[in-house]
């Protein structure tokens, strides 16, 4: 199965088991998968591109060991749907405030087999939590913001 069936298959198990996940708009469900007309294999440019991610910061991935890319015939980098799923995931948990060390660490228990699947189960949960905490923040910051626009005479929105 490769990278893009993966991630399809992971899709759909989110869609058949919805009724059990707190609530998720489908059209976020996107950011969980790339495109489905990828090359099999992309330079560095247009990874960065398809990513938003600058090249520099690509290459500090793969040095890192948070993605693994090939090489082409001529010694150049080489991303494959594998590579491309990895460096989503990684961003997705980047975005969400996750530290680099913990990802690591996370792919790390990952490599090591289904065994660690508790301590992964651990680490997202108390990540989630982590975000939980976030959206209270910035739910308390918007209604900061929002007191504020209607004291100087204009309307929040919505």
């Amino acid at each position: 199965m490769n990278a893009t069936e993966l991630l399809a298959d992971r899709r759909q198990a989110i869609l058949d088991h919805r009724s059990e996940l707190p609530p998720v708009e489908p059209d976020l469900l996107h950011l969980l998968e790339l495109p489905g007309d990828l090359p099999e294999h992309l330079s560095i440019a247009e990874a960065a591109e398809l990513t938003g991610l600058t090249a520099h910061t690509l290459r500090y991935y793969e040095r890192i060991g948070l993605v693994t890319v090939g090489r082409d015939a001529a010694g150049y980098r080489s991303y494959d749907p594998q590579a491309m799923a990895r460096i989503v995931f990684v961003t997705r948990l980047r975005a969400s405030g996750m530290s680099i060390g913990a990802i690591s660490h996370y792919l790390e228990l990952v490599h090591q087999g289904p065994d660690t699947e508790p301590e992964r189960l651990a680490l997202m949960q108390e990540h989630r939590a982590s975000i939980q905490r976030q959206l209270r923040e910035l739910q308390l910051a918007l209604a900061v913001t929002d007191y504020k626009i209607t004291v100087y005479g204009g309307t929040a929105a919505p």
